[in-house]
């Protein structure tokens, strides 16, 4: 049971709908934890944030094979090359569609936030 004092955040992490699973933006946030990311180096940032979209796929039932297109957020260009080799380390063979969209200031200083669209399994 939560506190009155506590709200449910007004999201899910994911839904499903036409076969397709469709994340919510991932930050790089430590489930669990109270320390912030916020200061950590880009490289560190991403990979989180990665882990928590594999996280988040894993709990709608699907896995990184089955992604199809990603979002990127990045609240400065500059580190879209250390995106890349993240990035690719993480997804392996997997090459879903990806955009990356400029942001500025994240929420809680964050430097990237990812999010995802993903097959359904059958």
């Amino acid at each position: 049971m939560t506190s009155p004092n506590v709200r449910a955040p007004h999201y899910s992490p994911f839904t499903r709908g036409a076969g397709l699973i469709f994340t919510s933006g991932q930050l790089p946030l430590r489930p669990g934890r109270d320390t912030s990311l916020a200061s950590a180096s880009f490289k560190d940032q991403a990979q989180q944030a990665l882990a928590n979209l594999r996280s988040v796929l894993s709990d709608a039932g699907a896995d990184l094979s089955r992604v199809l297109k990603t979002t990127v957020y990045l609240s400065d260009m500059a580190d879209w090359p250390e995106l890349d080799e993240v990035y690719g380390q993480f997804f392996g063979a997997a090459r879903p569609a990806r955009s990356v969209v400029p942001t500025g200031p994240l929420h809680f200083g964050f430097r990237i936030e990812i999010e995802a669209i993903a097959l359904a399994s059958d």
